[in-house]
């Protein structure tokens, strides 16, 4: 890391760091009297004899993105409609009846499709305590597909991804990282050797609680050449409108995952020792935090209600603050606490953030 950052002082093949790519890639040629920001191209017929001829097949708005994205994670990026689009579209590659290995506790939208596709007879599934490296070895055996989530969602439990990527490797399965809570600042999965990449978009790259959006990303050129083909047949495919919303919001995220984080590092020092908490999760990196409340569902929900700076909400990776308990969604993993409430740590004051959370917790002492 640099002595002056806490984010990591990764670089890209240009040679520049990543914070410097994601306010410079995916920009327009310095030709005179160019834009410095790639325009909105609302098109959805072009002139034939090109290389889009239709707008289903390409946009030079999703262009710009896809070639940041890029830059970021080390790979080549497809965006699409939604991070579950971009889910559906990784899922549908696995041929039927094949495993596919996944953590137990895992971004809701991601389990509700599997148990979908195995309700179907479409896929088997097997969900694992993804901290339990030997166990999820083992299932990796007969895997088609081996899905991660580190850290996972919201749990915030961390997986070892090379151990787990070897290992699936040497079964014959390919290996899909969410890397939507870590960013490509943080964590880049496929220096690992991952296959894939999926972001939900909508979260900390876009970054201002304003956009859908989804990606994959691979080094894989045959991987990338079929999941383009998926996309075009299916049609999952982002407006121009959004890809330059979250090209905007890209600019600034080495900002706001590292003002994100430092609040985060800095509110679990504190909430270790409040009372009305029976346990803090946080990975050591990133800007979401889970809490379990000592007195269950009833005071997890108390909290909700009680915050004015925090909102509550289901989404997270925005630059406000927001906070949920989990379990108030019946799609929620059993094995998560009734009582957890997931923390999205945005870019405020930290003592404001502070002096509201600690000013509702007080009030949920048993």
């Amino acid at each position: 890391m640099d002595a002056d950052s806490p984010l990591p002082a990764s670089t890209t093949p240009s040679g520049l760091r990543l914070g410097t790519q994601a306010v410079h890639a995916g920009r327009p040629a310095r030709t005179p009297d160019a834009p410095l920001n790639t325009p909105i191209t609302m098109a959805s017929t072009y002139v034939a004899g090109g290389d889009v001829e239709y707008g289903r097949y390409g946009n030079p708005t999703w262009t710009a993105l896809e070639d940041a994205l890029g830059a970021l994670e080390g790979g080549r990026c497809l965006t699409f409609a939604s991070g579950l689009a971009a889910v559906a579209t990784v899922l549908d590659l696995v041929a039927h009846g094949r495993k596919v290995v996944a953590p137990r506790h895992s971004y809701t939208g991601t389990v509700m499709q599997l148990a979908d596709l195995e309700a179907r007879g479409r896929l088997v599934v097997e969900l694992v305590d993804i901290t339990d490296t030997e166990a999820v070895v083992a299932a990796c055996t007969d895997a088609a597909l081996v899905w991660l989530e580190s850290p996972t969602n919201p749990a915030l439990e961390v997986a070892d991804i090379p151990a787990i990527t070897a290992a699936a490797h040497e079964a014959g399965a390919y290996v899909v990282v969410d890397n939507t809570f870590a960013t490509p600042l943080l964590q880049r999965p496929l220096e690992d050797d991952v296959d894939l990449v999926v972001h939900s978009a909508t979260k900390y790259l876009a970054g201002h609680s304003d956009v859908q959006m989804g990606a994959i990303l691979t080094r894989d050129d045959e991987l990338y050449g079929v999941l383009k083909g998926r996309r075009e047949l299916i049609g999952a495919i982002p407006g121009p409108f959004e890809a330059w919303l979250t090209l905007r919001g890209l600019r600034t995220l080495h900002l706001r995952v590292e003002r994100a984080q430092a609040n985060a590092q800095e509110l679990t020092r504190r909430l270790e020792d409040h009372p009305a908490l029976s346990e803090v999760r946080y990975p050591g990196f990133g800007g979401i935090v889970s809490i379990v409340l000592a007195q269950g569902e009833v005071a997890a929900d108390l909290l909700s209600r009680k915050t004015r700076l925090w909102v509550h909400a289901t989404s997270l990776g925005g630059v406000e603050s927001t906070l949920e308990r989990r379990r108030r969604w019946k799609s929620e993993a059993a094995t998560i606490p009734d009582g957890l409430v997931r923390l999205s740590v945005g870019v405020e004051d930290v003592e404001d953030l502070w002096d509201d959370l600690r000013a509702a917790l007080d009030g949920c002492v048993g």
